[in-house]
């Protein structure tokens, strides 16, 4: 929830402050557009791939922080964009670049962020401010810069405080496409996946289209109907923000019945979970960032990865569950906490990981996955 005005470049930043649901405040300059912006407070971990967050549809609402202290030194480009936009709802960074340079670059991030009315700030302690969202979890966060500061931090608080909480918000459908488009296969084609858009980052089609799929991208509110209208090798279900526990779980379902590949990742995953039967449940801050290590148990090997969730899977890790699609069991695990990061069907073709293997800002790590659909389909034709 975004108002701002352009800031002119010429002058001194505008006087800014971040103010957090428990009173807490950050004050610095402002950075991007000049205004006000609320949002929940969390932190990337990534010291590149700025440009891609920014993009990321599962941002929505969110107001990030970035943990690397020097942040865009790169500028901004015309191909590095996964959307149509930046869905961040305000950017929090120490030392932005004062001067972009590399020879993609085309604006700065500066420029970008004032033209796209994204509201930032700069200049404050990002360590102490990421330090108190890890100890005090995620949280609700307004940035002001400008006429906003004239209502001073007793009044700017309450109007944080009255910002709704990413709990059991519904957004999936206010970041994905309003109509079905298709992403052709890269040389020969092989397969046709549908997928559903509920935050869908523009590398994820393309890794598919590398490997012979066609992709038909379909709204957050397809049915089953219109997935099947398109006869399908295999369903994907796509990252989005927001609550998991508010989506309507039926097309999900209707795959599983049928029994139709299905691979989801980030949000993807959380659905795939409760569609089993698992539960759903917000962690206190989140992974963030492009270096999250995570174990395949079907394997061992361990992968860096690229995450960007606040929820996660509540399913054991150590036994077989039942489920009304079959047995299941979990796939992957994060190895900082213990967090479930994967979902296995072993009586029907279907798998899912927290992650995101498609990392158009790096690792590749789990690059494999994508295989691993491809040979699920294969397994079905056959």
């Amino acid at each position: 929830m975004t108002t701002s005005t352009r800031g002119d470049r010429k002058q001194a930043p505008a006087p800014a402050v971040l103010v957090l649901e428990d009173g807490r405040t950050f004050r610095g300059r402002a950075y991007g557009a000049v205004g006000e912006t609320f949002g929940e407070a969390v932190f990337n971990t990534g010291m590149t791939g700025y440009q891609e967050t920014l993009t990321d549809p599962s941002y929505h609402r969110q107001v990030v922080v970035m943990t690397a202290p020097h942040v865009g030194n790169t500028g901004v480009n015309d191909e590095d964009d996964e959307s149509r936009r930046i869905w961040v709802a305000g950017y929090v960074v120490r030392d932005p670049a004062r001067v972009p340079s590399n020879w993609r670059s085309r604006r700065s991030l500066d420029e970008e962020l004032t033209t796209q009315g994204v509201v930032g700030i700069s200049g404050i302690d990002t360590r102490a401010l990421t330090r108190h969202l890890r100890e005090r979890g995620a949280m609700r966060v307004g940035i002001f810069s400008g006429p906003a500061l004239e209502a001073g931090e007793r009044a700017l608080l309450a109007r944080v405080q009255d910002a709704p909480p990413m709990t059991g918000a519904d957004l999936s459908a206010e970041v994905a496409t309003a109509e079905t488009y298709v992403v052709p296969a890269i040389g020969t084609k092989r397969f046709t996946v549908a997928a559903i858009d509920l935050g869908i980052k523009g590398m994820t089609p393309h890794r598919m289209a590398e490997r012979g799929i066609e992709v038909h991208v379909l709204p957050a509110t397809a049915t089953a109907d219109d997935v099947y209208a398109v006869a399908p090798d295999g369903v994907f279900l796509s990252n989005g923000p927001g609550d998991p526990a508010t989506a309507d779980l039926t097309t999900v379902r209707a795959v599983l019945e049928r029994g139709t590949p299905l691979f989801g990742i980030c949000f993807g995953n959380q659905l795939l979970g409760r569609a089993l039967g698992f539960g759903t449940y917000k962690l206190k801050y989140g992974h963030r960032g492009i270096n999250q290590p995570v174990q395949d148990r079907s394997t061992g090997k361990v992968e860096v990865t690229a995450h960007n969730h606040g929820f996660a899977v509540d399913a054991p890790l150590d036994k077989v569950s039942d489920t009304p699609y079959g047995r299941a069991e979990v796939s992957h695990v994060c190895l900082n906490d213990n967090v479930v990061e994967g979902l296995r069907l072993l009586d029907r073709p279907a798998f899912s990981v927290q992650y995101h293997p498609e990392a158009a800002a790096g690792p590749h790590d789990a690059a494999y996955l994508f295989d691993r659909f491809v040979t699920l389909m294969e397994g079905q034709r056959a």
